[in-house]
């Protein structure tokens, strides 16, 4: 039964990247409607059961009408899902992308509670200036194989470095999970380095992995403030927090030990890998390099959704 309802809300699931709390668009009288189209008679009450113990959770209103949301929200997630849908009919690859919130590599106190024998001691207060480093987690979530690589930058959250994370992917997992391969759906939020506005991205997309790999790369963005439904906030950085509750980062092997163990029941497997590179911060794009990129925006909301090709094809 859980199953079934994990299949029917695939694309209508978010959740916290934090706390692992799940929500939904669809009213249980909606999801025990359409479990009855399948043939399993159940009430709306068994569907609320199911939902608590699968962690999603009941919303109330709050007072905080956010001024970006935009009137095409509704139509970039149709668009979204059949997107995905059609990728995955051709076992095309699929995958969320993001940067998890930065921390301070040292002896910090990190949120949460942990079954340890004693308690740590750690810093009372969160100077940067005590800390060994600070690390900016890129990860890239698989949707088809419900893998994962998370990248750990020690610099800055640029459009090179997510573009590099992404490449590095590809290299290390994706093309060997899909070696047949010549399209690539990326699925990302509105902003950061991987924003829809940012030239860089899709610069470094275009030379970094359609040029070089003689692929074309799709990107779909989330509308502004609708991030949490982003498939990797609460399939993967969720889990990646329940696994260091409670527990200091105190060195950069801390940190990536905990992000490589993370498992869930549904059999998420995740490589954490240490990035020391430098990327620079405000990296301008010319006119000139980017008229020359092969982008063509879709006719449905051009303006969050296009595809890059190989110039070299």
């Amino acid at each position: 039964m859980i199953r079934k309802i994990e299949q029917l809300m695939k694309y209508d699931t978010a959740g916290d990247p934090v706390s692992g709390v799940k929500w939904t668009r669809r009213t249980t009288r909606k999801i025990a409607q359409e479990l009855m189209s399948l043939g399993i008679q159940v009430s709306r009450g068994t569907v609320s059961r199911l939902l608590k113990a699968m962690d999603f959770s009941l919303r109330v209103n709050h007072k905080r009408i956010s001024r970006g949301s935009s009137n095409c929200r509704d139509q970039q997630f149709v668009y979204l899902a059949s997107l995905r849908s059609r990728f995955a009919k051709r076992d095309d690859p699929i995958i969320s992308v993001d940067t998890k919130k930065k921390e301070l590599i040292g002896l910090f106190k990190n949120a949460g509670t942990a079954w340890a024998r004693q308690s740590i001691a750690v810093n009372d207060h969160d100077f940067r200036s005590d800390a060994v480093g600070i690390a900016v987690p890129y990860g890239v979530y698989d949707v088809q194989d419900n893998s994962a690589a998370v990248f750990v930058g020690t610099s800055y959250n640029t459009p090179e470095f997510a573009v590099a994370s992404v490449r590095r992917w590809w290299t290390s997992q994706g093309r060997h999970r899909y070696p047949r391969a010549r399209r690539l759906l990326v699925l990302a939020d509105n902003g950061g380095g991987n924003g829809a506005k940012c030239r860089a991205w899709k610069y470094f997309l275009q030379t970094e992995l359609c040029d070089r790999f003689g692929m074309s790369v799709t990107v779909c963005h989330y509308p502004p403030g609708t991030s949490k439904w982003n498939p990797i906030e609460h399939r993967l950085f969720s889990e990646i927090s329940k696994n260091w509750n409670g527990r200091p980062l105190d060195s950069y092997e801390t940190c990536l030990n905990y992000i490589g163990t993370t498992r869930t029941s549904t059999g998420l497997k995740v490589r954490a890998h240490l990035d020391t590179r430098h990327y620079e911060k405000g990296i301008k794009i010319p006119h000139e390099h980017m008229r020359l990129l092969r982008l063509k925006q879709h006719t449905t909301l051009p303006q969050w959704n296009y595809t890059l090709r190989s110039r070299l094809a």
